[in-house]
């Protein structure tokens, strides 16, 4: 008997193990990690004055669904609306769960819209990123966060989620911005794997910016112009982060471009709407720079400038289920400013709506550049009293100052497929203006049509230095493209970058 009662203790103390170690771990994508305890202690933050975590602050919750795989959703592995992950994650633990951190039950903000929250926030943040699981920053439903400008710095241990379904906002008078820090809001650094997600506002305040003297030069349409004299913040910007996925959020009102990503690998956003009045200079939706690797579905944008801007170093861009509104359309470009290289390819937008805008679809570039667009095409796009729907302009300015020169950016291999719908008769419908030094080559056209939005007079397209054909009838006809590639044709294909 006492033999047979060691062995059921045996058992059980085995048993009593192997149940703690199930419990101890949880399953996230393909990989394990070990859930800590909640009074796991973390190394103090650099904001030790800011409210730190209790020995309950970390709660346990199911993780967000990951962003859609390459090999899921539409043609082609681009995501679709029913790929999209759940709005928040669930509460309760069990398997699958991942750490949150709440801003105010942990961390001591506020959430009125008038207490600086900026380090309750910040803390929160490195707390998550401090941990080697899976991480959620949550800004609960029903607050105000009132944030500073700052810069949520990795890479992280794990991976961290921004759950936003509040609201946050930015300082709304300039003066009360560092003097050195006016050029960005929020800053995402090394912040691989990072999502920022939920059900929220994100509002820039930025109607004093606008308003500041120095852009007093705003012109029709509400532009200034890039490169406007004063500084003005950058509302997201995401610099050098790869792998990251923005959701699900309202993004409004900021005093300069929306979002920015700059030197990033991996991109996705859905699921978004970013507006500001069509009077507000510079609001871009989203830049992209020196990027690759872009997905960008099912955004709405109503703004002052560009609906999607694709800068210089920009590789494998992908938009669709977009609609845009009163802005600048979907630009690539300006590129090759002040002589210098800029490089662009494999850019796709489909399924598109550009509604009311100063332009649809457009490249432009500057005198005097060099480097290349290529691979870009522009399919099944919905026009709606747009004042030039189609556009390539290679001779981009904001003065009357600029020189015609001996170098442009090389634009070759842009194809437009089933772009309809009605434009604003101030403008040709169509207009391929490119360089003398550097004609455009192999521009494709087919299933064209556009009619003017009042009137009945359909406007001739406008044609300089511009080689390719329409592989079917168009309205209006475009009878000026050139056909074949001119002669030092072999030179200028030297100039592509990819």
């Amino acid at each position: 008997m006492e033999v047979a009662g060691r062995t059921a203790i045996a058992v059980l103390l085995a048993l009593a193990v192997l149940c703690g170690g199930a419990q101890g771990r949880y399953h996230h994508h393909t990989a394990k990690h070990t859930r800590h305890n909640s009074a796991h202690a973390h190394a103090p933050s650099s904001h030790s004055h800011a409210p730190g975590p209790s020995s309950g602050s970390r709660r346990h919750a199911s993780p967000p669904a990951p962003p859609p795989s390459s090999g899921s959703g539409a043609a082609g592995g681009y995501p679709t609306p029913s790929d999209a992950p759940a709005p928040e994650p669930a509460a309760g633990g069990g398997a699958g769960a991942a750490s949150v951190y709440d801003v105010v039950k942990d961390f001591g903000a506020v959430g009125d819209g008038v207490a600086d929250d900026t380090d309750a926030i910040k803390t929160a943040w490195d707390t998550a990123c401090q941990d080697d699981g899976d991480g959620v920053v949550l800004a609960a439903s029903g607050h105000s966060f009132l944030v500073h400008t700052t810069v949520f710095t990795g890479p992280c241990q794990g991976t961290v989620t921004i759950q936003l379904d509040g609201t946050m906002v930015a300082p709304s008078d300039p003066d009360r911005w560092p003097a050195n820090s006016k050029r960005n809001w929020l800053v995402f650094y090394n912040a691989h794997g990072t999502t920022l997600r939920g059900a929220g506002v994100i509002d820039g305040k930025g109607q004093k910016w606008w308003e500041l003297p120095c852009k007093e030069h705003k012109g029709q349409g509400g532009s200034s112009g890039h490169g406007a004299s004063c500084d003005s913040p950058v509302m997201l910007r995401f610099f050098t982060s790869n792998n990251v996925t923005v959701q699900g959020l309202k993004i409004q009102n900021s005093p300069e471009f929306h979002f920015r990503f700059d030197s990033c690998r991996g991109v996705h956003v859905s699921g978004l709407s970013i507006s500001s009045p069509q009077t507000s200079p510079n609001t871009d939706g989203i830049h992209i720079e020196n990027t690759q690797d872009v997905v960008i579905s099912d955004v709405s944008v109503s703004n002052g400038d560009d609906c999607v801007s694709i800068g210089a170093g920009t590789l494998n861009v992908h938009i669709e289920n977009v609609t845009c509104g009163l802005g600048h359309g979907i630009s690539i470009g300006s590129l090759g400013k002040q002589g210098t290289r800029a490089c662009v390819s494999n850019v796709t937008v489909r399924n598109a709506v550009i509604r009311h805008s100063d332009n649809g679809v457009r490249i432009k570039t500057w005198q005097g550049g060099s480097g290349s667009v290529s691979e870009v095409s522009f399919q099944d796009v919905r026009m709606e009293a747009v004042r030039n729907p189609i556009i390539i302009d290679q001779y981009y300015c904001l003065s009357k100052s600029c020189q015609n020169a001996t170098t442009a950016v090389f634009v070759s291999g842009v194809s437009y497929a089933g772009i309809r719908g009605t434009y604003d008769a101030r403008s040709a419908p169509i207009h391929f203006g490119c360089s003398d030094a550097v004609p455009c080559t192999n521009i494709t056209l087919a299933d064209v049509e556009l009619l003017p939005a009042s009137g009945q007079t359909v406007d001739d397209p406008f044609c300089w230095n511009v080689y390719g054909n329409a592989a079917t009838p168009t309205v209006p006809p475009v009878a000026c493209l050139m056909d074949g590639v001119p002669g030092n044709y072999a030179d200028k294909s030297s100039l592509k970058c990819y």
